[in-house]
């Protein structure tokens, strides 16, 4: 059975919920703080989270960083704020995904099921290795032969998009939405930007690049062998 930890001060929600997602399987945590989330958390790790921005006390944000210090968790968030800053910064802080309130019930089980099969995925192929680097998927570590590389979210999230995609072409639209979100489909410039930024990091020549390959106009392609050197294009 999977844990699921609530965290919501809106304790007629939160029970509310708690009862639809125990008649579908899961095992309910609640906690109305964020003092009390992480404490929860910390004595009943669980398999996933929700967790509310607007809590009283420790901020959603401050509890979102506390997790994400220790623990890897699915993370959804849910919030009434409506202002696209609000989840770019639950996002950018590690959260993997991003509910509005309302929402029916169907929606949440559906991310849930998603986020979950994204965390299998993870667990079957936590470690890829190149010529020039490795990539630890399970802790989220990049290491080349003078230490690690520090990436920010944005960059890491953009890394392991292309990764879990070996040899095959990631569209434009599928990189923008799964790493900034629905609203920035059109936005290829932060493509070009943090593309570049991976190559300097990980690239052995950022200016002929062999691993991350860009197929113009389309998407992007991540080559596990460094094969991409002798490709068609290397923009």
């Amino acid at each position: 059975m999977t844990r699921l930890l609530m965290i919501d001060d809106e304790a007629r929600f939160a029970r509310a919920l708690a009862i639809g997602l125990r008649a579908h399987g899961y095992d309910v945590d609640v906690a109305t703080t964020g003092e009390e989330g992480l404490a929860t958390a910390a004595a009943r790790p669980p398999d996933v989270v929700v967790l509310d921005l607007g809590l009283p006390g420790l901020d959603g944000l401050d509890v979102l960083r506390g997790l994400r210090a220790w623990t890897s968790v699915p993370i959804i968030v849910l919030s009434a704020r409506h202002e696209q800053t609000s989840k770019v910064d639950a996002l950018d802080e590690g959260a993997d995904d991003y509910l509005t309130k309302p929402f029916g019930m169907d929606e949440l089980l559906a991310r849930l099921r998603a986020i979950q099969r994204r965390g299998v995925e993870r667990d079957e192929a936590p470690v890829v290795r190149t010529a020039d680097f490795t990539i630890d998927l399970g802790a989220k570590l990049v290491t080349v032969d003078r230490g690690d590389v520090h990436l920010t979210p944005k960059e890491w999230q953009l890394l392991e998009l292309l990764v879990r995609h070996p040899g095959k072409l990631v569209s434009q639209r599928q990189v923008l939405q799964e790493v900034w979100g629905p609203h920035y489909e059109k936005e290829t410039d932060y493509l070009r930007v943090f593309i570049a930024s991976l190559r300097r990091k990980l690239e052995p020549q950022p200016a002929r690049p062999r691993y991350f390959i860009t197929e113009p106009g389309m998407g992007y392609r991540f080559e596990p062998e460094g094969d991409g050197a002798r490709g068609r294009d290397r923009g």
